[in-house]
């Protein structure tokens, strides 16, 4: 079986449980307000993997918990995660997510803040209705560490200084921090012991960053048609990604001036020879190395767990971030 194919069975796995986490999302979008309904639904139909909500489900069936309060936190991380890419692609000033234009783009750069600013409160309602204060306390956490993550991004935005250590932080705060928190809340929920819980949210957090280096690989490696989203949009935004900082690490003097000079001013005219010095200088390969031992960390953490097919299901995401190209 192929890793894609592999991909497919763990998201078959728990598609009964996504149909059900679907019905709680459109549920919980009902507003008397038409138009937060119109953009939470135009971005949240979009599509996309919706890792965060099937890592939940999945860590559920792997530790045994069964009860009804997964879906309604597998929506609640989802809202939260779709409130940060509405957030996100208004700071960024990004026109195409997914294939199509962003809801900024559709709907303007206010109603795309104050729609995520209704997502966020929505999600601590279910959260308050969930009524086990750990839980609120694993989800206030990571979004307080997700919006921290937000701004050392942008106080990072066109330093070509930035170095591995700085670019992991953001990457942990930004983006792992909600994969650790959906791995971890079926252990809380389940009342398993720390160890478990511990293992769990490192499965979440070391997924989390495997995936969001290897997506910085994937702004410099195929198409805009592949990709969902524009080539170099990392770079137009003066975002030091790895790729770029290992590129700098091997360059001539010469081609350092290119990639800094790049970076600073987030121009991005010059990208076809700034990918060029990326992939001669063997940075693709070592960022997807980075992120495999990531991926490695995952699996490992996943001894933990009592063997099942939704542990290999777990295994299988993993795996499948070594190769993925979309």
């Amino acid at each position: 079986m192929t890793t894609s194919n592999s991909t497919a069975a763990a998201l078959a796995l728990i598609a009964p449980d996504m149909a059900e986490v679907d019905r709680v999302i459109a549920q919980r979008l009902h507003s008397g307000v038409p138009l937060v309904g119109e953009v939470s639904s135009y971005i949240i139909s979009a599509g996309g993997k919706r890792l965060r909500p099937a890592l939940l489900l999945l860590m559920s069936g792997a530790i045994g918990y069964t009860e009804p309060q997964r879906f309604n936190m597998a929506a609640v991380v989802e809202f939260i995660h779709t409130a940060t890419l509405l957030h996100d692609d208004v700071v960024d000033e990004s026109t195409l997510r997914r294939g199509r234009a962003t809801a900024n783009v559709s709907f303007g750069n206010p109603a795309s803040v104050l729609v995520g600013d209704f997502l966020y409160s929505r999600a601590f309602q279910m959260m308050v209705d969930c009524g086990i204060m750990r839980v609120m306390d694993i989800l206030a956490d990571a979004t307080n560490v997700i919006a921290e993550g937000e701004v050392l991004q942008l106080m990072n935005m066109h330093d070509a200084s930035l170095d591995e250590a700085g670019y992991l932080r953001v990457i942990r705060s930004k983006t792992a921090k909600l994969f650790e928190a959906s791995a971890r809340l079926p252990a809380v929920l389940a009342h398993r012991d720390a160890a478990l819980e511990e293992a769990c949210a490192e499965y979440g957090q070391a997924l989390g960053t495997a995936f969001q280096v290897i997506d910085d690989v994937l702004d410099y490696e195929g198409d805009s048609a592949e990709l969902g989203k524009n080539l170099g949009d990392d770079l137009r935004e003066g975002k030091t990604t790895l790729p770029l900082i290992i590129a700098m690490q091997r360059c001539t003097p010469q081609e350092r001036a290119i990639l800094q000079r790049a970076i600073e001013e987030g121009n991005t005219e010059e990208l076809e020879p700034i990918v060029h010095i990326v992939r001669k200088t063997g940075a693709m390969q070592a960022t997807r190395a980075a992120a495999g031992m990531e991926a490695q960390r995952a699996i490992a953490a996943l001894s933990a767990l009592p063997d099942s097919p939704y542990r290999q299901a777990l295994m299988a995401l993993a795996e499948q971030l070594l190769d993925r190209r979309t």
